[in-house]
C-alpha cells in the first residue's frame, strides 16, 4: 500500500469535486437551518474544515453572520474565498490555531475530525468549548463507527480514518464542556460512483451559561 495522503494532500487534490459529490449533504443542510434559525443577527460563525465553502460558509454569510473557515488545505482556500467572498477564509490546522475565549456565537464541524486522532479530536473539542460564548452553539457531522487509523479509500486515494461510536463521540463532546441537546442521525450516498451508503451523525451542542 502507497503511504497514506494527509488531509491536506487528500484536499489538495480533490479541491472543487469534494463539492460536486459531497456538497449536498442533508444532514449537513440541517445542521445550518438550525443555525441560521437560532442565531442572534450578525454572529460570529468558525467553521472547522470549511472546504469549498459551500454550503455551509455561504449559506451563513447569506443569512448576515460573520464567518470565518479554517481549512488545513490551500486549495480548498483559494476555491472558498473565490466562490464565498463575504466570507474570511484562514489555512490553518485547527489543532494548532489559537483563538481568545467566548469569542464565537457558533462553532461548525463538519467532517474535519475524520482524519484526526481521538485525543486530538478531544483536545479540539476542549478548545470549542472555551471558545464558544456562553449559550454559544456547536454544531457537529461526522461518519460515526469505531474506527481509529483504519485504512479507507477516498476519491482514489487511501487515507487514514479515525471516528468514534455515536454514544462515545455525546459523550466526549458532554466531557469537553458541551451540553448536549439534540442528535440526528441519516444515510447517504454522495454523487461519486462506487460510493457506498454512509451513515452521518449530528450533534448539536451549547455552552452552558
Amino acid at each position: 500500500m502507497d503511504r497514506p495522503v494527509t488531509a491536506a494532500e487528500l484536499f489538495d487534490a480533490i479541491g472543487s469535486a469534494y463539492e460536486d459529490a459531497f456538497g449536498r449533504a442533508p444532514v449537513v443542510d440541517k445542521a445550518v437551518r438550525q443555525l441560521v434559525d437560532a442565531l442572534p443577527p450578525s454572529s460570529r460563525v468558525l467553521d472547522i474544515g470549511s472546504g469549498t465553502g459551500r454550503p455551509v460558509a455561504e449559506k451563513l454569510s447569506a443569512a448576515g453572520h460573520r464567518v470565518t473557515g479554517l481549512d488545513v488545505s490551500q486549495v480548498m482556500i483559494d476555491i472558498a474565498r473565490e466562490q464565498v467572498p463575504d466570507a474570511t477564509f484562514v489555512h490553518a490546522d485547527v489543532r494548532e490555531w489559537t483563538s481568545p475565549p467566548e469569542s464565537w456565537e457558533a462553532v461548525c464541524a463538519f467532517f474535519p475530525f475524520l482524519q484526526m486522532p481521538r485525543k486530538d479530536t478531544e483536545a479540539v473539542l476542549a478548545h470549542v468549548a472555551r471558545w464558544l460564548v456562553p449559550g454559544g452553539l456547536f454544531a457537529l457531522v461526522t461518519v460515526p463507527r469505531d474506527a481509529e487509523d483504519v485504512p479507507a479509500e477516498f476519491f482514489g486515494r487511501t487515507f487514514l480514518e479515525t471516528s468514534f461510536a455515536p454514544d462515545d463521540l455525546v459523550r466526549r463532546v458532554g466531557a469537553a464542556g458541551l451540553e448536549v441537546i439534540g442528535t440526528h442521525s441519516e444515510l447517504f450516498t454522495a454523487d461519486e460512483p462506487g460510493t457506498p451508503p454512509e451513515e452521518h451523525l449530528l450533534i448539536t451542542a451549547r455552552r452552558p451559561g
